[in-house]
């Protein structure tokens, strides 16, 4: 009775106020629709942001600093490779090498195409991949063994000395006019003007006409020795009084005497562009150097006259042929059994670093496993070279193991600068020119998000850090425990339900494997390392079975990991 007096008391919106219920619950239920759909849309603005910055924080150029310059240490290899072959005669006199050729119907060399020109009725020039060393092939950049010709000097011997001034604007105005006549390609127009620009730059509004009698040193690469000889006397018959030294020395010499501190070479003649290392030495010595395009050469490949079985050969021959093989046969069946005589230029010729560069373009991370154990000999304590024997022999490492340690001793980077991937897209210019003012610096584009994270063991080293030993102790954990859990657990639950007698001591267990689920996860933990870590331990760490581990024998191991969750 009292129950249905409660109810008929419960009031029922009715007519406008039924309308006016409806209505507030829809505007409540519009603003909690409101809500939901904003705080989706903030989550979803949230995780993308969030997938923007991974993205743009896991990609992005590096800048690093190189104790030395990869590139150097395999010039130096394929330089040695070459210098080192049987039958071989090098020197940094183009003509010596010219006349040993006309020499010897079995031999081959290589040098600037002028030197072939001026010899060119007792010499056969090669193809390579049968393309020919023509004008066109050289301007359109088939010919493989094409490469510019420089000349370099600095603003302050520019400015200090204005007979250099004068003699480069003579220089540039005038060497397209005999640039034929020596044997080479003329520089093109755009090259010639940029050349002007520079030197407009460096001298300013100093005059470079009627410069005072003063005498110029000029050294260098032997290649771009007959232009520079021939425009130097050229100038001297317009007028200059000065004495102009020109001298064939190679471009490495050049340079380096060009970088020198106190140096009296005005001006460096080079077959190649500068090193990063020869760049250093300048900027040591308070030279900035200025580097000058004034022509084009093309390597040329040459053999005696007499050899008509040698006309065209490949990039592959021609490595074989300087490097590996000791008889012509050796590299074409079809050809003699006749041993190969080199002739090629010395150790300090851009000839000879062009030629290395161009025809044995390897990495250093192609280098095979022996060169580079040899590299890391040569560049660290014969005592770090122990201890590295020591942890692993050299004849049980691999090739990338070997690579990682002359990486990290004698390349040895460091990371000078990083950038994001918006601002390696957008900002490239000033990222070059940053990586222009690192010594030995280099510029890469690096993903962090790699798998050698997931495939890497642990390490001090954060950048060598990886979650390998996680993953498969995790995996290991988890076996173990459905090892252990699954059969034990299903066992005891299928007895104690079906065929466990009613007593004290089973309902004893019962209760306490009831109370267990209540138990914080901790406790577990805590038990674990009481009786598998260190009650259990000589059974848990092998110890036992005389498998034990130096740091493993505490117990502390994936077995005693597995037991306690099981």
């Amino acid at each position: 009775m009292a129950i249905a007096e409660k109810q008929s008391k419960v009031l029922y919106p009715e007519g406008g106020e039924l309308a006016d219920y409806v209505e507030k619950r829809k505007r409540r239920g519009l603003i909690w629709q409101i809500v939901f759909m904003a705080a989706t849309l903030i989550g979803i603005i949230s995780l993308v942001a969030l997938l923007y910055n991974i993205i743009n924080s896991a990609f992005g150029y590096v800048a690093l600093q190189n104790e030395v310059d990869p590139a150097a240490l395999v010039l130096d290899v394929e330089r040695e490779r070459l210098l080192n072959s049987s039958n071989l005669t090098s020197s940094e006199d183009d003509e010596e090498l010219a006349a040993g050729v006309i020499d010897n119907p079995y031999a081959i060399g290589f040098f600037g195409y002028a030197y072939y020109q001026e010899h060119a009725d007792k010499l056969n020039i090669l193809t390579i991949d049968g393309v020919a060393p023509t004008a066109d092939n050289v301007e359109s950049g088939e010919y493989p063994l094409a490469r510019p010709l420089y000349f370099y000097t600095d603003a302050d011997r520019l400015v200090d000395k204005p007979a250099v001034a004068a003699f480069v604007q003579y220089y540039l105005d005038n060497v397209n006019s005999v640039i034929d006549e020596v044997g080479y390609f003329p520089a093109s127009e755009n090259a010639l003007e940029t050349d002007r620009t520079i030197l407009s730059r460096a001298v300013g509004d100093t005059p470079t006409d009627d410069a005072p009698a003063a005498d110029l040193l000029i050294a260098g690469s032997s290649t771009v020795y007959p232009l520079t000889q021939q425009l130097a006397t050229r100038f001297a018959e317009a007028g200059f009084t000065g004495n102009i030294d020109v001298q064939s020395i190679g471009s490495g010499a050049g340079l380096e005497l060009f970088c020198s501190r106190n140096s009296e070479v005005d001006i460096a003649n080079a077959s190649r562009d500068i090193s990063r290392g020869e760049l250093e030495a300048c900027r040591d010595a308070k030279r900035e150097p200025l580097e000058f395009q004034v022509g084009t050469d093309a390597l040329a490949i040459v053999v005696n006259q007499q050899n008509t079985f040698a006309q065209s050969v490949t990039m592959d021959e021609l490595r074989t042929i300087f490097t590996g093989a000791e008889l012509w046969s050796d590299v074409n069946a079809e050809w003699p059994a006749e041993p190969i005589v080199r002739y090629i230029p010395g150790v300090d010729s851009g000839t000879l670093d062009f030629f290395a560069e161009t025809v044995f373009s390897r990495e250093l991370s192609d280098l095979p496993k022996e060169t580079l154990t040899e590299i890391l000999q040569a560049n660290v304590s014969s005592g770090l070279m122990r201890r590295f024997e020591n942890d692993q022999p050299f004849a049980e490492r691999s090739q990338e193991s070997v690579y990682e340690l002359v990486k990290e001793r004698v390349v040895a980077p460091t990371v000078v600068g990083t950038w994001s991937l918006v601002d390696s897209i957008f900002k490239r210019a000033g990222i070059d020119a940053f990586v222009e003012d690192v010594p030995n610096g280099s510029l890469e584009f690096r993903s962090w998000l790699t798998w050698r994270f997931v495939t890497s063991p642990q390490s001090s080293t954060p950048e060598d850090a990886g979650i390998r030993t996680a993953i498969l102790g995790s995996l290991w954990v988890i076996l173990i425990t459905l090892l252990f859990s699954l059969p034990l657990g299903v066992g005891a639950a299928i007895y104690l339900e079906e065929y466990a007698e009613k007593n004290w001591f089973n309902r004893m267990i019962d209760t306490n494997i009831n109370n267990l689920a209540g138990v914080p996860s901790i406790i577990y933990g805590m038990l674990g390392l009481a009786i598998f870590v260190r009650i259990m331990a000589p059974l848990t760490s092998g110890t036992l079975f005389g498998v034990s581990d130096p740091t493993t024998a505490n117990g502390r191991t994936v077995l005693s990991a597995g037991l306690t969750l099981g």
